[in-house]
């Protein structure tokens, strides 16, 4: 499946709805929906984005997932079943997530405040530093636990999976993730080794 750029833009501004089942244990907090993700409606869902391969290699999930098609029935299951939610600090999509102002993200953080809430998942991972810096007002804020509940939530900090974010490769975002699904309660296989 492939688009045009042309295309791709006449997503912009569109959303994608969350992935939350029942029973989330863990919810994973991108950015915002970038315009492929938004195109086929399922996160993260942009060949090169490192987040399905991480949960992967870090034995979170049993098999890779690639949604650049859309879910298929199976991996929405997989997912909701492993007790993984996942939603967006800002719900429009974009093609890059420096075109969101900083207020567009502090209105999501009060959101996400609002969604934790009614779920209640045991941990809360928002993917990426610079925007949980700008959208809680934790400007030297770093990966990792932060000290403070969210909505009696633990509340991570982990690297952002885009291919952008250079300061993260395949190997550490796998860490990263297995370490909040542990936080989580959810149960984790062995890791899988790099190539």
């Amino acid at each position: 499946m492939g688009f045009t750029r042309a295309e791709l833009e006449s997503f912009r501004d569109a959303t994608v709805p969350d992935l939350i089942g029942p029973a989330t244990k863990l919810l994973f907090v991108g950015i915002n929906p970038g315009l492929w993700t938004a195109a086929v409606q399922a996160h993260f869902s942009r060949r090169g984005n490192r987040f399905y391969p991480a949960l992967y290699r870090g034995g979170v999930l049993p098999r890779l997932l690639d949604p650049s098609g859309g879910y298929r029935p199976a991996d929405l299951e997989l997912l909701l079943g492993s007790g993984i939610g996942i939603t967006n600090l800002v719900r429009r999509a974009t093609a890059r997530a420096d075109e969101l102002t900083p207020a567009e993200l502090q209105a999501g953080g009060r959101e996400l405040a609002r969604l934790v809430g009614r779920i209640q998942p045991a941990v809360v991972a928002v993917l990426g530093v610079t925007a949980y810096r700008t959208a809680f007002g934790h400007p030297r804020a770093q990966v990792g636990r932060q000290p403070e509940q969210f909505g009696g939530a633990e509340l991570w900090v982990a690297p952002n999976p885009s291919g952008l974010n250079a300061h993260a490769n395949l190997a550490s975002l796998a860490a990263a993730y297995r370490e909040v699904a542990i936080a989580a309660g959810i149960s984790v296989q062995p890791s899988v080794p790099s190539d």
